[in-house]
């Protein structure tokens, strides 16, 4: 298993750091511009990161997760304003929808390290505590 030392190797946040840039881009242009409300709330969906232990960040993947999904529904608000061309909104949400199989793969994998690393730590706690019962 390749470990990630720094969040800059996570290929979720590489793709993210594309997806936000992508809606920085269209957050400038016409009609977009003006919606300052949905603008800002687009930008903030589209942003984020790192986190402490593994349980911090199975919490941070689960937010990034609906963020993502809070991006989608307000690229659909997007599009129905033409404030985003048709072409724009495609490749928009299809990357959007990647980033989102992306970080719940990586919840997914959190999960299954955390669930093992509590079952490893039961397991030595219980051999422990039977090394120290006294024998009949």
């Amino acid at each position: 298993m390749i470990r990630a030392e720094r969040f800059e190797d996570l290929i979720a946040w590489q793709k993210a750091r594309v997806l936000t840039k992508n809606i920085y881009r269209v957050c400038r242009d016409g009609g977009f511009a003006k919606d300052f409300g949905l603008s800002n709330q687009i930008q903030r969906a589209a942003e984020g990161f790192e986190r402490g232990g593994r349980g911090e960040f199975h919490q941070f993947l689960s937010i990034a997760k609906a963020s993502c999904a809070e991006l989608r529904s307000q690229l659909y608000v997007a599009v129905d304003n033409n404030y985003v061309s048709r072409e724009s909104f495609d490749d928009l949400m299809t990357l959007a929808e990647e980033v989102g199989r992306i970080v719940g793969g990586l919840r997914s994998a959190v999960d299954k390290q955390r669930k093992a690393r509590t079952e490893e730590k039961a397991s030595r706690t219980e051999k422990r505590d039977l090394s120290l019962s006294p024998r009949s």
